[in-house]
Formats: structure tokens, C-alpha cells, sequence
């Protein structure tokens, strides 16, 4: 598949079987299989607040086990990250693509933060930030610095005091 094919709506949402490279202003790399560190943004500088936080953090765990493994994610006022791996689809045995796990977790939760404030247009860019992990190294790494994003921005001195964070191993961690 080109990476014009990429971007056509109907085949960017589609199970993922063997490696697919697309472009948009990043590049996006996805591979069966691999974990991820992703990054998205909160549109027209916005903010989230604790309502709007905790949609973001719900909805990064409810799908976790069953369309992804979430190993680590983290809600900040402009932003979140998280550490996720996807999961194989059982109708199709493909493995839920990056771009289909990015999408139903952004535009979930922009409708419910929308609905929260009864606001409308975007929440997120429409452009996430996308990083295979190679390794164990940067596994540690990546998972490093979600655990940390909270201390290091000045919002509490350890980890487990921010109640928007998950990382398998920590105390707030998934009932």
C-alpha cells in the first residue's frame, strides 16, 4: 500500500497485518506488535481541568487488555502520553493499528469533554506524536519519563501522588 492509500479515510482505520509507513507533517511507522510511546496535544490552547483530566485517564484504560496493553499513561493540563502495545483483533487475528487506537481514544474523549462543558469543535490536534520502541532500554526510558512528567512539570514531588498517571508497578496502578 502507497502512503496515499495510507491517508484515504476508509484504510487508515483498518486491522494491521505487516508494517505500514505513512506521512502527514510526522512520519508514522507501524509494525505488528510493537510497543509505542505516543504523545497527543490539546488543540487551540486549551487546557485540560480536573472533569476534562479525568475523561483523558479513563478513557486511556478502559480499552486496555482488550484492544491494547497499557503499560504507562499520564493526563497533563496540555497533553498526555502513554505506553501502549496493541493488542491482536479476534475476528481478524491483525493487530489493532496505532492510527485505530489513536482515533477511538481522542475522539471519545473529546466528545465527552465536549459534552462535559457543552462546548463543540476540537479537542486535540489532529496529528499524534508516534514512537516505536526498539528495546528494553528505551522501554525504561519512555516509561521513566511518564512516571516522571508530573514531578518534573512542579505538580507533586513523587509520582504516585498524581492521580492521573498509570505505570504498571505503581500504586495507582489498574484494579
Amino acid at each position: 500500500m502507497t502512503n496515499s492509500e495510507n491517508l484515504k479515510p476508509g484504510n487508515r482505520l483498518r486491522p494491521l497485518s505487516q508494517p505500514e509507513a505513512r506521512r502527514r507533517n510526522l512520519p508514522h511507522i507501524e509494525e505488528p506488535g510493537s510497543v509505542y510511546f505516543v504523545t497527543f496535544t490539546i488543540a487551540n490552547n486549551r487546557t485540560l481541568d480536573t472533569p476534562a483530566k479525568n475523561v483523558v485517564f479513563d478513557t486511556l484504560r478502559f480499552h486496555s487488555g482488550t484492544k491494547y496493553t497499557l503499560y504507562a499513561c499520564v493526563v497533563m493540563a496540555t497533553h498526555a502520553h502513554a505506553v501502549i502495545q496493541p493488542l491482536r483483533e479476534q475476528t481478524t487475528g491483525s493487530f489493532y493499528s496505532l492510527s485505530q487506537i489513536m482515533h477511538s481514544i481522542k475522539s471519545y474523549s473529546a466528545n465527552e469533554i465536549n459534552k462535559l462543558f457543552g462546548q463543540k469543535g476540537s479537542v486535540w490536534l489532529a496529528e499524534t506524536y508516534d514512537r516505536i520502541i526498539r528495546d528494553d532500554s528505551e522501554l525504561k526510558e519512555k516509561l521513566g519519563y511518564v512516571v516522571n512528567n508530573p514531578v518534573k512539570a512542579g505538580l507533586v514531588e513523587n509520582p504516585e501522588d498524581y492521580c492521573w498517571l498509570f505505570c504498571v508497578g505503581i500504586s495507582n496502578s489498574l484494579p
